[in-house]
């Protein structure tokens, strides 16, 4: 299973940065009030997300097995720069703030095509924002895909300092 998962990761890591540059492309054609090259076809972009976003929880699954919930980014995006995980965060809550606003355009009936657009190219922004990263982290760290034991063979969460099981110290080559 791992030699399939680590087969598939940059390809579509691929996608997902095409799909997350055409997204940006599309949102700021929308914020500078401009039409659509691609006209009604920018829609697309929503069968994209599906077709890189299994392949990365996919990945992501295999990736913070046996980890709590509260770590999973942390563990998924071990393998990407500093820079690209405040960059996830960043657009993260730009999106959520590009949300609020179309919706309180939706609510006082002043939306357009491109309006709706914009509304949408922010979620496009975040799933395929993320589904890169997810992608990337694992193509920098193939290790990631791979268990992690303890000296006597057990295996251990992500981020354990010492074997649940036996007690012993969980030592990792350095990043």
């Amino acid at each position: 299973m791992n030699s399939f998962l680590r087969s598939i990761t940059f390809p579509f890591m691929l996608l997902a940065a095409a799909g997350l540059c055409i997204s940006l492309y599309v949102h700021l054609l929308t914020l500078m009030d401009m039409p659509m090259p691609w006209g009604g076809s920018v829609w697309f972009l929503h069968v994209g997300i599906f077709v890189v976003w299994i392949p990365a929880v996919l990945v992501s699954q295999r990736v913070v097995r046996r980890a709590s919930q509260k770590d999973f980014w942390k563990i998924a995006l071990s393998g990407c720069p500093p820079w690209m995980r405040t960059a996830g965060y960043v657009l993260f809550v730009y999106a959520i703030l590009n949300f609020l606003y179309f919706m309180f355009f939706l609510e006082h009936g002043k939306t357009d095509e491109g309006s709706t657009i914009r509304g949408f190219s922010g979620h496009w922004l975040i799933f395929y924002g993320c589904a890169f990263a997810i992608l990337y982290s694992v193509n920098a760290r193939p290790d990631l895909l791979e268990p992690i034991k303890c000296p006597k063979g057990h295996e251990v969460e992500p981020l354990a300092q010492f074997c649940s099981s036996c007690g012993a110290r969980i030592t990792r080559p350095p990043d």
